[in-house]
């Protein structure tokens, strides 16, 4: 999907996004601190139109596996017989 947008709204919504940072905690874990250049943060006024432009053109490499989207959250769904296919999956979401 590719939506017509003015420089100025581009590099508005870059700026935005500039110095912001994400990391994950699990249990013990924490993943290493990342830099978000767009993303839909949560909270925001702009984070469901955000969200559905960055997820609008989203579809499984592999025609067996599922992305099913709902309001904010992604699910990818990959059958037991498609393991082999999870890294070129995780390739394209990211």
């Amino acid at each position: 999907m590719s939506l017509p947008e003015s420089d100025e709204a581009y590099n508005w919504n870059r700026n935005f996004h500039n110095h912001c940072y994400h990391s994950t905690k699990f249990g013990r874990e924490l993943s290493a601190i990342v830099n978000i250049f767009a993303s839909s943060i949560q909270g925001l006024a702009l984070g469901p139109a955000s969200y559905v432009v960055n997820t609008g053109d989203l579809r499984p490499v592999t025609i067996s596996n599922e992305i099913i989207k709902y309001a904010d959250d992604t699910y990818l769904i990959i059958p037991a017989e498609n393991t082999l296919s999870c890294q070129y999956e995780f390739n394209n979401v990211s």
